[in-house]
């Protein structure tokens, strides 16, 4: 059972019946309690009054709880809003589509799904719709991860491919430009993103604040080649640092790793709404633990020089996944968000 705490105690407690039974408890339209199992995340989804109505919280939080590519629940929020108003059958639109998340029939053919075994796959019926919007997000995050030359966070680029179809996508290499459609993916992605925030419970994984790691000078960039890593190159931003130096967060998220990260000495792992991750190595200390959750600028730990290391510095990466190989340039990705290194 989850928590959601506003102002005033009132209470309402809603059973839904998603292969588990969720209950809410609805007040005043804050999000918060459990963590990353059927039920609602801490503060994953603001729900109520100018939030997520309660009848289709726990059906968004299942959906994203169902991809493994750390789709957030807000984000699945956000879409639905801006397809349909929450509305379960808001009409045929102009161009045909149905139902809460706005399907094409021809895309309900392949992608429809089940999602109260009910015998029917109905895309009127949000018990159906948003699962199957959820399972074609998925697959288009996964897709998106493999492309981190495209302009664009996973998150961006998968939100463009269910509005405009991923061959747009590949077509400009990332999010279609405002010359595409009049804009029209190009603004639907903008707003939606611009959405997640409101959408997103007190202690909810996106917002827009973003901030250095660490404050201290930049040492060995990115992709600089040598032997001393096993890749052959550099896969994250050093800042030259002591030993002690406060370690923060980027960006708002919740840790996934806080612990040994063997040649990377102690490290923490923070996923973050977008779909990104972000890594800090050879701690010192370490002062969160997995699953908590973080505003961009909260204290993680101390920088250090554990694990493979020549002296006491801060690697700092940015990946698509959680695990190494799959950074993406962190200088450009922290500049895209307004932070000046």
């Amino acid at each position: 059972m989850l928590q959601i705490i506003g102002g005033a105690i009132a209470a309402l407690v809603l059973a839904l019946v998603i292969g588990v039974t969720l209950l809410l408890v609805i007040s005043g339209g804050r999000g918060g309690g459990g963590g990353g199992d059927a039920q609602l995340a801490a503060g994953s989804l603001k729900v109520g009054k100018d939030g997520v109505p309660a009848a289709y919280a726990a059906l968004i939080q299942q959906a994203a709880d169902d991809c493994e590519e750390g789709l957030p629940a807000s984000v699945l929020a956000a879409q639905l809003k801006q397809e349909s108003g929450f509305q379960a059958d808001p009409g045929r639109s102009s161009a045909g589509a149905l139902g809460i998340a706005q399907f094409m029939p021809g895309t309900w053919k392949t992608a429809g799904v089940d999602g109260n075994n009910d015998g029917r796959k109905d895309p009127l019926d949000p018990e159906d719709a948003i699962p199957a919007q959820g399972k074609m997000m998925c697959k288009l995050l996964r897709t998106a991860k493999k492309h981190p030359d495209y302009d664009g966070s996973p998150v961006e680029l998968a939100l463009a491919g269910y509005n405009a179809g991923w061959g747009r996508v590949e077509q400009y290499r990332g999010v279609p430009p405002r010359s595409f459609a009049e804009g029209q993916t190009y603004n639907y992605v903008k707003i939606i993103m611009s959405n997640v925030a409101s959408l997103t419970g007190p202690d909810g994984g996106l917002s827009s604040g973003w901030a250095r790691p660490v404050d201290g000078p930049l040492g060995t960039p990115y992709h600089q080649r040598g032997g001393a890593w096993s890749s052959g190159m550099h896969t994250g931003i050093d800042f030259t640092v002591p030993t002690g130096t406060p370690v923060k967060a980027a960006g708002p998220g919740k840790v996934v790793t806080a612990g040994d990260g063997g040649a990377y000495g102690n490290q923490v792992v923070i996923k973050h709404a977008d779909g990104t991750y972000s890594q800090y190595g050879h701690l010192s200390e370490i002062s969160v633990s997995t699953g908590k959750r973080l505003q961009a600028g909260q204290k993680i730990g101390l920088s250090g020089a554990t694990g493979n290391v020549s002296g006491p510095h801060l690697h700092f990466e940015i990946r698509t996944g959680p695990g190494y190989g799959s950074d993406i340039d962190p200088g450009a990705f922290l500049r895209k968000r307004g932070v000046k290194l």
